[in-house]
């Protein structure tokens, strides 16, 4: 797992291998399976006082990561050391896992859970046998599923903006954890929100943390305004109507047309983002086969 000092990356760069990894979720698991997680880690339960046991804690604080992730016979064995990523985990066989976590993690426990969190995701997705081909798309799918899975809100928490010391200098310095921009991992987040109702904002710490998310939410949101869903605005469904009538669509569109008797029209879940595809006849309602979302159309 990485650790990330400044300059930090923004926006969305990642925004197409996050709704693949959300897809790779729903199909590996299943709706039911996705339901079971709709409920966060809540920050009590990940809370690491300065005078509890650091290895004692660290065990505590795995404990949880691998109860919430529904982890069977799975021994997590914590340790700190000095090393270049702030986390690493040994995937084996099991039952036991070897996590090593950074040393600064001895003196700030602030976001060990945080990092617990990803780790274990590693052994879930292990043990689920589901990866991405290389390194960044595996890590970003790990991201992605530990923030829709329940734990990862403690990732986004972990980005901040603090006073440091540099030379002689005080200047603002900014730290995160994670493959993903803190705006995409809010935007996991409210997608996790408005297909559960669990509301997490409340819980950030971190005042850049809140910023990234609403951010991440507005992004969400638009995912539920674009053509053929009933809630778009005026302008991008004059632009549909324009590529209905022609049968066809530009290859940035959101949704794309099939057939000609009678016509169909192709477009991507919301809430999973696997294409679903409806006939072209006015106002319907859909239902995604792999997450049940029902969504209100106007093909």
């Amino acid at each position: 797992m990485t650790q990330q000092a400044e300059p930090i990356v923004h926006g969305f760069p990642h925004l197409d291998t996050v709704r693949s990894s959300l897809t790779a979720l729903y199909r590996r698991l299943s709706y039911d399976t996705v339901s079971l997680f709709a409920a966060s880690v809540r920050p009590e339960a990940v809370d690491f006082p300065a005078d509890e046991d650091l290895y004692l804690g660290a065990q505590r604080v795995a404990r949880v990561m691998v109860q919430h992730f529904r982890l069977p016979d799975a021994r997590m064995v914590v340790s700190f050391r000095d090393m270049v990523h702030a986390g690493n985990v040994e995937l084996a066989a099991g039952p036991e896992y070897f996590i090593e976590l950074h040393s600064r993690f001895r003196t700030d426990r602030r976001d060990i859970g945080a990092v617990l969190a990803h780790e274990v995701m590693h052994v879930y997705l292990h043990r689920l046998d589901l990866e991405f081909p290389g390194t960044r798309d595996n890590e970003i799918l790990t991201d992605t599923a530990t923030a829709y899975l329940g734990a990862g809100w403690l990732l986004l928490d972990s980005y901040r903006e603090e006073p440091a010391v540099r030379g002689e200098r005080l200047i603002m310095s900014a730290s995160k954890l994670g493959y993903l921009t803190p705006e995409e991992f809010g935007y996991v987040l409210a997608k996790r929100a408005l297909a559960f109702g669990d509301d997490i904002e409340p819980w950030f710490t971190s005042a850049q943390a809140r910023d990234a998310y609403r951010t991440g939410l507005a992004q969400a949101q638009e995912d539920l305004r674009r053509p053929p869903l009933a809630h778009c605005g005026w302008a991008v469904r004059r632009r549909y109507a324009h590529d209905r009538r022609a049968g066809t669509a530009l290859p940035s569109a959101p949704y794309a047309f099939e057939g000609s008797g009678p016509m169909r029209v192709s477009f991507p879940c919301p809430t999973c983002h696997q294409r679903i595809r409806v006939p072209v006849r006015g106002r319907m309602k859909a239902r995604c086969g792999l997450c049940r979302t029902v969504l209100e159309c106007d093909t």
